[in-house]
């Protein structure tokens, strides 16, 4: 039985037979008798949680490196430690305002009423986090689940197992037991995780589990947001600097081994500037990577089971038409047992290939034509909406109409990936490609219950309209067709 089915079979246990319930319960037992939390405490919270990852960053790396077989220390410190500690700092900061009751505005059916949005914490929060990125997927939303005032369940990801022992650790640190809890498991833990009844539940993975995910928090009621992915599409003009384009696209589709779900995923480049396009990649590649074996600053693909996926979508290409070129700018063999793929640039690929059916996630560059923007845009639309869509040109005009004629999680022009880390944008995807988002306020607010409070006035106008009903109400009732 593979994961999905045991995962399915899983969540559909009777939730009195939940091995996961006591802890779960002793969350919403603690969050019911403390109340909402102050400002005071969500700080110090936050504070805690920022000294445990200081204090355990170094083993963050070792346990990561560990967990992919290799993965670059940069990255791993960049992505997993300065990314937790960047939104945390932007979370103190502007906390305090978030915190504050909302004014919804004025209305003229309650001209001497008050209305206001109120954000309450909602209770116990379910975090699934992913392998790919594993502390900063896994930490980050629940920065916003305690900014909000939330207790919080966290299941780790079984394919990193020396990471989960450190988000463990870390959070054992920072928070008791009945404020933060992580568990830790397979398959058969994560659908028992997905069927408790929380508060609200954020999952980060394939749509594929997504989509089981969502099918057991709706036996609760449970409202969910799924940070999902897809392909990535990325667009550049005819008239933009090659140079500049490939150097951008070849170090995200690096970074980590490729292994990001906003990773870009294709690119359609003008008929005419393809080959200088492989040409540019394979300068940018041997600037950053002039050798693939042993490179300490290439991230290995996390486990043989993925490694051969990829080299599956190779040779399925390969036999359906089209042009493979890996850019090994040293051209020296990676060593056996090196999981390491280069960046490899897959020409006239057509939808029929599973490279161009299936998130790729990996080192893999399919590399599509177009003679007119049109073609581009009906193109991204005719297919399942993307987490991210990357645009480089200079032309203000193209960008906009690209933008605005397409639909994406999120979109970043003339560069990749690194809307995701700017603190005030929200992130989250579209249909397939997620729903829901987090990030700074954004997350602070998915992890409220905004409650709606009306405060009405001494004298107000709905007194007039209590029955009896008479015909000056009449008179009322034709005024405001008018007025309003």
């Amino acid at each position: 039985m593979n994961d999905n089915n045991r995962l399915a079979l899983h969540t559909t246990t009777q939730i009195s037979d939940n091995p996961l319930l006591p802890q779960f319960e002793a969350l919403r037992a603690a969050f019911l008798r403390a109340g909402p939390t102050s400002y005071e405490h969500r700080i110090a919270a936050l504070k805690r949680l920022r000294q445990a990852i200081v204090d355990h960053h170094e083993q963050i790396l070792e346990a990561v490196n560990a967990d992919f077989g290799h993965r670059s220390r940069h990255e791993t410190f960049f992505a997993d430690v300065i990314g937790l500690l960047g939104e945390i700092r932007h979370t103190r900061k502007h906390l305090k305002k978030w915190m504050r009751p909302r004014r919804a505005g004025w209305s003229p059916q309650f001209p001497l009423a008050r209305a206001r949005i109120h954000y309450q914490p909602r209770g116990v929060i379910g975090i699934i986090g992913p392998w790919n990125v594993p502390v900063l997927l896994t930490l980050s939303p629940l920065v916003g689940a305690i900014a909000a005032g939330n207790r919080a369940l966290i299941k780790t990801s079984e394919f990193c197992p020396r990471t989960a022992e450190v988000v463990t650790a870390i959070v054992g640190q920072a928070f008791t037991p009945d404020e933060v809890a992580v568990v830790n498991g397979g398959a058969e833990v994560a659908g028992h995780f997905s069927a408790l009844p929380f508060d609200h539940l954020i999952f980060t993975g394939s749509t594929q589990i997504g989509r089981i995910v969502m099918r057991a928090a709706s036996e609760n009621l449970t409202p969910v947001t799924l940070e999902l992915g897809g392909k990535s599409p990325t667009i550049i003009s005819d008239d933009y600097p090659l140079d500049i384009a490939a150097g951008r696209i070849a170090q995200g589709k690096m970074l980590n081994g490729g292994q990001a779900c906003i990773a870009p995923d294709y690119v359609f480049v003008p008929t005419g500037r393809r080959d200088q396009l492989v040409e540019a990649l394979a300068v940018a590649v041997q600037k950053s990577y002039p050798t693939l074996a042993g490179n300490p600053d290439l991230t290995w693909i996390v486990n043989d089971r993925h490694y051969q996926r990829l080299q599956a979508h190779i040779a399925d290409a390969r036999a359906k038409g089209a042009q493979v070129v890996p850019l090994n700018a040293g051209g020296a063999p990676v060593p056996a047992g090196e999981r390491v793929l280069p960046l490899t640039v897959l020409l006239g690929v057509t939808d029929d290939m599973s490279v161009m059916q299936e998130e790729i996630f990996g080192p893999l560059l399919p590399v599509k034509t177009y003679d007119d923007l049109a073609e581009v845009i009906a193109y991204v639309n005719s297919h399942p909406r993307p987490l991210a869509l990357y645009h480089f040109d200079d032309n203000a005009s193209r960008t906009e109409r690209v933008l605005e004629q397409t639909v994406s999680g999120g979109a970043c022009v003339n560069d990749v990936l690194f809307h995701v880390a700017h603190e005030g944008l929200p992130f989250g995807g579209v249909g397939p490609s997620g729903i829901g988002r987090y990030h700074g306020f954004d997350g602070f607010v998915t992890f409220s219950h905004q409650k709606s409070v009306l405060y009405q006035s001494r004298w107000s106008v709905q007194s007039l309209i209590r029955p009896p009903y008479g015909p000056g109400l009449e008179r009322v009732m034709r005024l405001a067709l008018r007025w309003l």
